[in-house]
């Protein structure tokens, strides 16, 4: 199975980013995580999104909050698909981010979830490689069946409660 990377652009990124590990853990997808800054370790960044195919990634998500470059910045270096995640900051809460992350000019996309979005953001990835691996797909057809499970019993019970 191919990996996951996970790029933040700072580790105060990081309770997002345990969110997606968390997640891919979950489904034991393999993964790796890293802290390269499209602004400040802009070499490292680059050069982990042009081997990350022949590193055995198969999908890598990149969370970052204000400016919020690193998603667009690795993904102008790969064709692996980039899941961003915009992390919320004090300035505005977050739609900075946003903005920066979803904004990505044609030729050049990256696939962007909610703000501090990132058990989705692994979710994503698990489809994404699901694709081509069958247990996992299973695995993610089990998880959305226990979902489902959970919201129909706390149903029942607010239902019971009237």
């Amino acid at each position: 199975m191919r990996k996951v990377g996970i790029i933040m652009g700072s580790d105060s990124d990081l309770p997002i980013v345990t969110k997606a590990t968390d997640t891919l853990k979950a489904l034991e997808i393999p993964f790796e995580v890293h802290v390269y800054s499209a602004h400040r370790t802009p070499v490292e960044a680059r050069d982990f999104a042009v081997n990350a195919r022949e590193n055995g990634f198969g999908a890598i998500i990149a969370a970052a909050g204000m400016a919020a470059h690193l998603a667009g910045a690795i993904a102008a270096n790969t064709t692996l698909p980039v899941i961003g995640i915009p992390c919320k900051s004090s300035n505005l809460d977050g739609i900075d981010a946003l903005l920066s992350t979803v904004q990505m000019p044609t030729g050049i996309p990256v696939a962007t979830v909610a703000i501090n979005g990132g058990a989705n953001a692994a979710l994503l990835c698990a489809q994404i490689l699901a694709v081509e691996d069958k247990e996992l797909a299973a695995k993610l057809d089990a998880k959305r069946a226990s979902d489902a499970a959970k919201v129909l019993e706390k149903d029942k019970a607010i239902s019971a409660s009237f």
